[in-house]
């Protein structure tokens, strides 16, 4: 009760500020929190995600301690659609395991998950809501809009390999499955939200949340709080994770970040060190049109137009520019019209005079 009440008064003190800033085009990464935000890196764009950790675990019941650190890193591409995205995810560590007399090194790959992303709904598609130059109000006031979230899912396969961190019996091959959220309050205030269910059909097999708050401090500083819960039949914790992030630059990022769980069976500590880094030479910024994406021109397309047989685009433009030219024409005919009928009228006014 103590985590949702935590978690709770955090959301309410995420809904009561709205600050203002900028968006910016900068790099987008899931460090260094364990969500997954809704949108993907971009139509052929690669980011790469990494870092370094230590870990402290022990375990009140069993009566084992473990010191050591580990390495992550994840590899995020976005193919064939903006909203599409592949990636893969790996974890290494080295620990020092003790049990009373027992001393073992440990090492090995903890995580191995191949899987993909897709955006479902993006509520800013349409693109950002315009100011009203007239009202102060407006442009201040809360929309509320911004609770509809973007949306998008994700399905991947789990590799788990035999070594000192697997379960006895573990399924070599699993599947993952997240439900994805993200609510942009306003300028600063990003929440996002994972509903994940993991191992599937694994005696590992676990469920469970996470909801990341981020306040973006300025356009360099950035600062996370989060909560996981996770609930399985052989494991069940509650992880709390703060951290903070440094722009180097669009397309670089430094983190940081310490995480503890609430439990003495195991009582955790992790604390981290990352960088996220984005090769984006490739992406083209797709062309919106009525909140819709409008395809490029194809080959198909061209050669009909080589060969005098135009394009929707090419009719539309030819349309647009005709009707140009029929309003042009009307107005000179107006302005050639408007001169007879001065002179007729100083012709009759004349005639008046003699009369």
């Amino acid at each position: 009760m103590k985590q949702i009440k935590y978690l709770f008064i955090a959301l309410c003190l995420v809904v009561s500020n709205q600050i203002i800033a900028q968006y910016t085009d900068e790099i987008n990464t899931n460090r260094p929190g364990n969500s997954a935000g809704a949108f993907s890196v971009g139509k052929n764009v690669l980011q790469i995600e990494g870092g370094l950790y230590y870990a402290n675990e022990s375990h009140s019941v069993l009566n084992y301690e473990a010191n050591g650190f580990g390495a992550d890193l994840t590899t995020r591409y976005g193919l064939l659609k903006e909203q599409l995205e592949v990636s893969l995810d790996l974890q290494y560590q080295i620990d020092h395991y003790t049990a009373g007399i027992f001393n073992k090194n440990r090492k090995g790959l903890r995580q191995t998950t191949l899987g993909a992303k897709y955006l479902f709904y993006d509520p800013f598609k349409k693109g950002e809501k315009k100011p009203n130059i007239y009202s102060w109000r407006a442009n201040h006031k809360f929309d509320w809009k911004r609770l509809i979230p973007a949306i998008s899912g994700y399905v991947g396969v789990n590799y788990t390999m035999n070594n000192d961190y697997a379960i006895p019996d573990e399924l070599a091959f699993s599947p993952k499955a997240v439900l994805i959220t993200q609510h942009h309050l306003d300028r600063r205030w990003v929440i996002v939200t994972n509903f994940f269910a993991d191992k599937i059909i694994s005696k590992a097999f676990n469920y469970g949340y996470v909801i990341t708050v981020t306040y973006g401090i300025n356009e360099k500083w950035s600062a996370m709080l989060e909560n996981k819960g996770i609930k399985g039949n052989y494991y069940s914790d509650g992880i709390f994770t703060t951290g903070i992030t440094y722009l180097l630059n669009k397309n670089l990022q430094l983190d940081a970040s310490i995480s503890k769980n609430i439990k003495s069976t195991p009582d955790l500590l992790y604390g981290g060190l990352g960088v996220s880094w984005r090769f984006d030479k490739k992406h083209q910024d797709p062309k919106i049109k009525n909140g819709k994406e409008v395809k490029e021109v194809k080959k198909e397309e061209k050669r009909k137009s080589k060969k005098g047989i135009l394009s929707e685009e090419e009719l539309d433009k030819a349309a647009e520019k005709a009707e140009k030219q029929k309003r042009k024409n009307e107005k000179n005919k107006i302005e050639e019209v408007k001169p007879v009928e001065e002179k007729k009228k100083r012709v009759d006014d004349l005639e008046d005079s003699g009369n």
